[in-house]
């Protein structure tokens, strides 16, 4: 499924938007806009980054992914069905009773999912272990944590970074989903982040700001990692909430909502002719 074809990444990321607004429409629940800024982050990684198989998902060489913000798990599902890690069938079932697609991502029921995540500020140090097995073992895979930055208010991700710095991970990448929006307020009103990215290089990092929508220096950045040698990597991914929906974006109401028929119309048309 490796793809440096940057019009195939768009298009892809185009048809996972469309049908995660559809499922979170359909069941009722979900975090459709921070879905949408992800959404652009997951399709390069998983369509032209990753060395994963989904055919063989526990590989023990493959590459690690982590969706630290896991109440988005909506994105993470949609990509990982249309790169063919279950049938995108499935997808109607998600947080239907019984179904293994839960609100949050759980390793145990779901193919491709790396740890289960859902509180936040849990996903970095996990990807901080794993990295560190790689290098104490040996082995080639990398580990990419994908966060939220509201989600940095934790301060398990500083310890996890200072960590990570201190053992020299540079098989680890943090991309920050940083659409400056968080449940209820922008990031700046509820704790302030800037100068996000001094505070990454402050502990030990090395840092690139990337247009977290386009998928041309996303793939760049990705294919040159790591930045520097002997360093972990973090990515600033600058998004928009709700990206590609006129009524939705850099709107936190749409951080937990789900659209109504008219506004799922509306989204679906606007997808549509983006593509156009």
């Amino acid at each position: 499924m490796i793809t440096d074809n940057v019009n195939a990444l768009s298009q892809m990321a185009n048809t996972v938007r469309r049908r995660d607004v559809q499922m979170i429409h359909d069941a009722g629940l979900g975090h459709v806009g921070g879905d949408l800024s992800a959404t652009d982050i997951l399709v390069t990684l998983y369509f032209g980054v990753l060395n994963i198989d989904p055919l063989h998902p526990q590989a023990p060489d493959r590459d690690r992914f982590i969706l630290s913000k896991g109440h988005c798990a909506g994105a993470l599902y949609t990509t990982l069905a249309h790169a063919g890690f279950f049938s995108v069938d499935e997808l109607s079932t998600f947080v239907q009773p019984l179904s293994r697609l839960n609100g949050h991502p759980d390793r145990k029921k779901v193919p491709g999912i790396e740890t289960n995540t859902g509180p936040l500020g849990h996903g970095l140090p996990v990807g901080v272990g794993s990295a560190l097995a790689a290098k104490m073992t040996g082995k080639p895979w990398r580990v990419f944590v994908l966060t939220g930055d509201g989600e940095l208010q934790e301060g398990s991700n500083w310890e996890a970074a200072m960590s990570a710095a201190h053992f020299q991970l540079d098989n680890l990448t943090v991309i920050v989903d940083r659409n400056r929006l968080q449940q209820g307020d922008l990031t700046e009103h509820t704790m302030h982040l800037d100068p996000l990215a001094d505070k990454w290089r402050a502990f030990g990092w090395s840092v690139r700001e990337v247009d977290g929508h386009n998928h041309e220096q996303l793939l760049s950045t990705f294919t040159s990692l790591p930045l520097e040698q002997g360093k972990p990597s973090c990515i600033i991914a600058h998004t928009h909430k709700g990206k590609g929906v006129s009524f939705m974006q850099d709107n936190v109401a749409w951080h937990h909502r789900v659209p109504n028929e008219k506004e799922l119309a509306i989204a679906l048309k606007e997808l549509e002719e983006e593509v156009l």
